[in-house]
């Protein structure tokens, strides 16, 4: 990846990154390569050293930077399969609590899945007894999710019987509906740093991202998902990911192939 010393020019970029609020060092290595590969070559530059001089130069190259490591891949009911499984396990028994039902959608990217929940939920239990907390660190993706306006190839998967509710009239972009909308809160948080938004949950999403951490950042945060939930409560990862070590004595398997787990009551 350049000319630099690997490791020395590596960390020395890494504790940067870090001085300047964006944390980074919890990521596997590999994967931090991959993305600062992409900035390198956008920019021209070839070694590690070089990029963090970059960075004193062009402040905005860190956003950029931040927008290549959050990875925001994403379209609604993105896995179908895995939304069924929702569908008929998981939203009848939660609509059919007497109370609130709060979801957690982590590292919720620009808002497909938090609104793909919202309109599971909406259309079970009524859109004044659901709250979707959905979180990223990335600023730029969190503002996307609040328009709620997407293209055409973003919602080529919602259910027909789901849909006409799901939108607004017309379109593209298509704009969700205000109450689908309404269900849905957006918080700035930082996976590896922060505590959960507001616990206890019924339901946590976490999709395709524990698996771009290290593995002691990932037993933190099953750790932390497990005591974010109600006793009973839920738990769905992306299907790259599964439990592991201390955390397979805190969950019961419900699905193995769509990695659906429950905290036990």
């Amino acid at each position: 990846m350049g000319q630099d010393l690997p490791d020395e020019g590596l960390r020395a970029l890494l504790q940067k990154i870090e001085r300047r609020g964006l944390s980074v060092s919890s990521y596997r290595e590999p994967c931090l390569r991959r993305r600062l590969a992409v900035r390198m070559r956008a920019r021209g530059v070839h070694t590690f050293g070089d990029y963090a001089s970059l960075l004193d130069r062009v402040p905005e190259e860190l956003d950029l930077l931040l927008d290549a490591l959050t990875i925001n891949v994403t379209k609604f009911f993105r896995n179908p399969e895995t939304y069924a499984v929702l569908k008929e396990r998981v939203v009848p028994e939660l609509a059919a609590l007497g109370g609130r039902v709060a979801v957690w959608s982590a590292g919720s990217a620009t808002g497909e899945e938090a609104y793909s929940l919202a309109i599971l939920f909406a259309a079970a239990a009524g859109p004044a007894r659901v709250r979707i907390d959905a979180s990223d660190l990335d600023p730029g993706a969190l503002a996307l999710a609040e328009r709620a306006e997407y293209a055409a190839s973003a919602v080529a998967d919602v259910p027909q019987d789901l849909a006409a509710q799901a939108f607004q009239p017309g379109g593209p972009p298509f704009r969700v509906a205000d109450g689908v909308r309404r269900l849905v809160r957006t918080v700035r948080h930082d996976l590896t740093r922060d505590a959960a938004p507001s616990p206890p949950y019924h339901l946590i999403v976490c999709r395709n991202v524990v698996i771009y951490f290290d593995r002691p950042t990932q037993e933190r945060l099953f750790a932390r998902f497990h005591e974010a939930l109600v006793p009973g409560g839920w738990l769905l990862l992306g299907k790259v990911e599964t439990l592991f070590g201390a955390a397979r004595a805190l969950f019961r398997t419900e699905d193995a192939r769509e990695r659906l787990f429950r905290r036990p009551a």
